[in-house]
């Protein structure tokens, strides 16, 4: 039978596994260490949207406003072109590192403001009554608190980070979805590449994915407020993407 699932397609995909494994690896690592970068913008900038010091605030604002409101795709398009014509050179897999955390950054900021927000004030007050800094308060007081809130957020942001990196295709990053591509356009055997590829990410995806729904269901409680804000975060990326 010739059709777009053939099993001499199959046979042809199962002969090259580890152009698929390759690409696997390379998604892995660059969701990793994307995630590292966004967690460490996105707490970062969360905090300095709620320091009350006016041009922290607004250096957070700006950022926040100008990756939520461009595609990934532009972003990691203008880093690719751009960067060179800065006199900055970077490998390709950094270049998806730097797009997709610091895309993400902008996202897990604003969870980590929500998470920071659903803390009563009073625990602040307290905290820098009795002689913390804000930064100190932060850091031992209310983030400890706010992670209950943050948690399943933050693990669906993860997974929407694995799928993201799946731009890297359009830089030949290496990553899975650009191996898939250049491997069927070689050959004309879609069918059976792009299974296995939505395998693969389903492989990283879902445990993630499983994971944020039981912590909302069996062990973290949002508030209806924190609920909106955080439905409205997803919603923005999903339009943004």
């Amino acid at each position: 039978m010739n059709g777009p699932f053939a099993w001499f397609k199959w046979q042809a995909l199962f002969s090259d596994w580890t152009i698929f494994g390759k690409g696997f690896l390379i998604t892995l690592t660059v969701s990793v260490l994307s995630l590292a970068l966004a967690l460490t913008l996105g707490i970062v900038f969360g905090m300095f949207s709620n320091s009350r010091i006016k041009v922290l605030e607004v250096l957070s604002r700006v950022y926040v406003e100008i990756i939520q409101n461009t595609p990934l795709v532009i972003q990691i398009f203008f880093l690719y072109n751009g960067l060179p014509h800065l006199g900055i050179m970077m490998p390709i897999m950094m270049i998806g590192v730097l797009g997709v955390g610091v895309y993400h950054g902008a996202y897990i900021c604003e969870v980590v403001r929500a998470g920071i927000n659903s803390i009563p004030k009073g625990q602040m007050e307290a905290a820098l009554s009795q002689g913390f800094t804000y930064w100190e308060a932060m850091r031992y007081i209310i983030l400890p608190q706010a992670k209950r809130v943050m948690l399943p957020p933050l693990t669906n942001q993860a997974v929407n980070l694995i799928k993201n990196t799946s731009v890297l295709a359009i830089i030949a990053g290496g990553d899975l979805m650009y191996q898939t591509d250049s491997w069927s356009s070689n050959n004309l055997y879609y069918g059976p590449a792009y299974v296995v590829t939505g395998l693969l990410y389903l492989v990283l995806c879902y445990p993630l994915a499983s994971l944020a729904a039981r912590m909302e269901k069996k062990e973290y409680h949002f508030t209806d407020e924190d609920k909106e804000e955080v439905n409205e975060i997803q919603c923005k990326e999903e339009a943004t993407a």
